[in-house]
């Protein structure tokens, strides 16, 4: 059995600190003023320590009743979230993700009808975010990550390897420096991802360049932010080959050398560890994995 303090208290609590006043509080609660301060008493006496310092106009928190009205708020809206998302539509099955910008604008959205047309009862709450998820505290149902796939205490499944090629915007090669050969980048600004300056000396290496004699160009902090300066024409970036494929199909984007630098990293559908999968999440996983293979 979990070892829970009476709900009812907690409510109350909750009510109590957030107005500073058990009067205000037993207002809103359609309670008395003795009641709201019985129930902070037993709750107290459960907890083995004071929440509240009793003042003549107002109570106050102490510290530990500080950090415990943290939690106890965080886990309230938790339920409150839940219940409203259950009444407002109870025949639907909601998954909430969490994805990387670059992920998600350039992968996921172009994608998001066709999963829609198939799965009409499946409500998507889709969260942009490039860090680790702590499963057991925040309210995510399952993420996109990145990376060499070495997470031991989640769920993961590999959706595809990820290869980076060169992108510009056509207009690029307009100027004085066409682009005929790699070594032609010298008279063009390099656009680095930040945390990953290595990868322009990676793929000149592999294209036969001697990365000495390059500028560090222009850095950005995002896979995100250097494709969008690649196509404002601000340089040249290295781009996932299959996220910027709708920009190159459209003619936004143009690679001008087919030479695909392996990060040896991949991108992955992740869950909390030994999770059973609601109907929502299993069709997202399945649908997910089919459409990485597909190559669509």
């Amino acid at each position: 059995m979990r070892r829970l303090p009476p709900m009812n208290a907690i409510r109350i609590f909750e009510a109590a600190a957030r107005n500073e006043s058990f009067a205000i509080a037993a207002e809103e609660l359609f309670l008395t003023a003795s009641a709201v301060s019985h129930q902070i008493k037993s709750l107290e006496t459960y907890l083995g320590l004071s929440l509240f310092r009793r003042n003549k106009r107002k109570v106050e928190l102490t510290a530990a009743g500080a950090q415990y009205l943290q939690s106890v708020r965080s886990a309230l809206d938790e339920i409150e979230a839940a219940t409203y998302r259950l009444t407002a539509n109870p025949e639907r099955d909601t998954v909430t993700i969490s994805v990387a910008p670059n992920f998600l604008i350039r992968w996921l959205m172009p994608r998001m009808t066709r999963f829609q047309a198939l799965y009409p009862d499946v409500e998507l709450q889709i969260s942009a975010s490039s860090g680790l998820i702590d499963f057991n505290k925040q309210n995510t149902d399952m993420a996109v990550y990145f990376g060499h796939g070495d997470w031991h205490d989640i769920e993961v499944h590999f959706l595809r390897n990820v290869w980076l090629v060169p992108v510009c915007s056509p207009a690029l090669l307009k100027g004085r420096h066409p682009l005929n050969e790699p070594a032609d980048l010298r008279h063009h600004t390099l656009i680095h991802v930040s945390k990953r300056a290595y990868e322009w000396p990676e793929w000149l290496q592999l294209a036969g360049v001697e990365y000495k004699g390059f500028s560090r160009g222009l850095q950005l902090s995002s896979s995100q932010l250097a494709t969008g300066a690649a196509q404002e024409s601000l340089g040249v970036a290295l781009a996932d080959s299959t996220l910027t494929s709708r920009e190159i199909e459209q003619g936004k984007l143009i690679m001008p050398f087919d030479i695909k630098l392996d990060t040896h990293k991949s991108f992955y559908l992740v869950y909390q560890k030994q999770r059973p999968l609601s109907y929502g999440m299993k069709v997202f996983k399945d649908w997910m994995i089919a459409e990485m293979q597909s190559g669509l």
